[in-house]
């Protein structure tokens, strides 16, 4: 009943079942796959897609014939086991050059290279038929706060986001990029921690049209938010261009745990979320439900292909979880009672002017006073589906 399908959407990041789990406390624990073999696995356990970095496939240092060498067995993998490539993503992280970011950099000289490094990966996203481009801005942010002309550095990450931007659209490419919040790690302090951080930041660009996000659940639970909220406001947006799906256990470092696998209350309204959309209708997320997450540095490969099933199976169980929830009576009864469908209702009527609201007289304010509201009856019967 568990068993994933193509249709069911899911994908990886070659970067999570690839880790090889080395933390900064110790070396790794398992031994290193070729891109290609970790492909065919996904594709084996029944994952509908791959997404990557372009050094999870090739070295930094890589010639172009031997980066086209690569990504050509990467391509053919996929081809071969029917699986889709939507989205890829750039890493301005791992190398030193890039230890004070790749687009908010104090040097000028690494700021180029890091933009001329994206624009060349956007060029392989496009080519591959990605529709988005993630962009996770790791080590744009600082520790010091001496460090940073702060003003100058939101200067230069806008300009960076919207050359990276400009530059799709002067190629016609059907591509929407997506920032990626986190609030830290590795940095002590990153740019942008937070889905409103980047709205806020997206809403300033001359290229925002094509600027999207692509919220991950530790990362906002990384600063004690709610995914689900993040997710929903994304959508009010109009932003939400990609998700990572895993597990965070509260506010710590970033633990990327098989999905479901921390806070389980939480995964359950992001899938009821993601499946079923909001009570009184609205914008709907149709992306690929993507997981980035790391298999724990105690397994061994079996391990990671447990971890990585471990996943998709979380998301169907509470999938069929959600759905059977939503359309459980009672819980529409309960919704009715809590008045849910009532905010999806105009505070001001059409066409009514300040007048007329100030002069009316609609509530008895001691009634309304003492209204209950059954929030808690309503999320004890989601978790009787979750749980019962």
């Amino acid at each position: 009943m568990f068993t994933p399908k193509k249709e069911d959407n899911f994908t990886f990041g070659l970067w999570t079942v690839g880790w090889l789990a080395n933390d900064p406390f110790g070396d790794p624990t398992r031994p290193a796959l070729e891109p290609w073999e970790y492909t065919e696995k996904l594709a084996e356990i029944g994952a509908a897609g791959i997404t990557f970095h372009d050094n999870d496939v090739f070295p930094f240092d890589a010639s172009d014939s031997t980066r086209d060498k690569i990504v050509e067995r990467v391509k053919k993998a996929c081809d071969e086991n029917g699986l889709k490539i939507p989205m890829i993503t750039t890493n301005t992280f791992t190398h030193p050059i890039f230890k004070d970011g790749g687009l908010t950099n104090n040097d000028r000289s690494i700021r180029r290279f890091g933009l001329k490094k994206i624009l060349r990966n956007v060029d392989l996203a496009a080519s591959l038929g990605a529709k988005v481009f993630v962009m996770w801005g790791g080590r744009e942010g600082s520790e010091y706060d001496s460090s940073k002309d702060l003003n100058a550095a939101f200067e230069r990450y806008k300009e960076g986001l919207d050359a990276v931007a400009g530059y799709i659209k002067e190629q016609g490419y059907d591509l929407t990029i997506g920032l990626e919040p986190k609030p830290n790690e590795p940095r002590g302090d990153i740019f942008l921690p937070t889905v409103g951080h980047a709205l806020a930041l997206i809403a300033e660009l001359d290229n925002g049209d094509v600027v999207g996000l692509n919220p991950e659940t530790g990362h906002e639970q990384m600063a004690g938010l709610n995914y689900t909220h993040a997710l929903a406001q994304a959508l009010n947006a109009g932003k939400l261009a990609h998700i990572d799906l895993n597990g965070q256990s509260g506010i710590k470092y970033d633990q990327d745990k098989a999905f479901g696998h921390g806070d389980l209350a939480s995964a359950f309204f992001t899938v009821d979320l993601l499946e079923n959309g909001f009570p009184g209708g609205g914008p709907r997320y149709e992306g690929p439900r993507h997981f980035d997450f790391k298999p724990s540095r105690t397994e061994g490969m079996d391990g990671v292909w447990e971890s990585a099933k471990a996943c998709m199976e979380m998301y169907l169980m509470l999938k069929a979880k959600a759905k059977a929830f939503r359309e459980d009576p009672k819980t529409q009864e309960l919704m009715e009672a809590a008045s849910i469908p009532e905010l999806a209702v105009p505070t001001m009527s059409d066409g009514e002017s300040y007048s007329d609201l100030l002069a009316s007289d609609d509530i008895d304010v001691e009634a309304a006073a003492s209204r209950e509201y059954h929030f808690v009856e309503l999320y004890e019967h989601a978790m009787r589906h979750l749980i019962g």
